[in-house]
């Protein structure tokens, strides 16, 4: 967790293979679960902001992509950030529509 902006946006360039610059929020934590930084471009420029837990450990859904992209819901953030166990909620089913993919174009009417 000793890396900066440029270090950041490496991991998620090169090793998630999405654009940083996406808008998307991009949540990355150390191996023991205790730390975690958020990286997010607002169009102006990076932010980042970081959380050290001085107990316990976050919980962090299992499952990914051979990457080790997992997308979660705003409310699953809020959930992982606020110390809520992923693992033992579960989302109703309800309609959702889908959002738009990466690299897929918005069609503006």
């Amino acid at each position: 967790m000793r890396k900066g902006f440029e270090g950041l946006f490496g991991i998620v360039r090169d090793r998630l293979m999405i654009d940083p610059l996406s808008g998307h929020v991009f949540v990355l934590g150390n191996g023991r679960k205790n730390r975690l930084k958020i990286l997010y471009w607002d169009g102006s420029g990076l932010w980042i902001c970081s959380k050290r837990l001085e107990k316990g450990r976050f919980s962090w859904p299992a499952q990914g992509d051979e990457n080790g992209k997992v997308r979660l819901s705003q409310e699953q953030l809020a959930m992982l950030l606020g110390g809520i166990e992923l693992k033992q909620s579960r989302r109703k089913d309800w309609y959702r529509k889908e959002m738009v993919g990466i690299g897929a174009e918005k069609s503006g009417v």
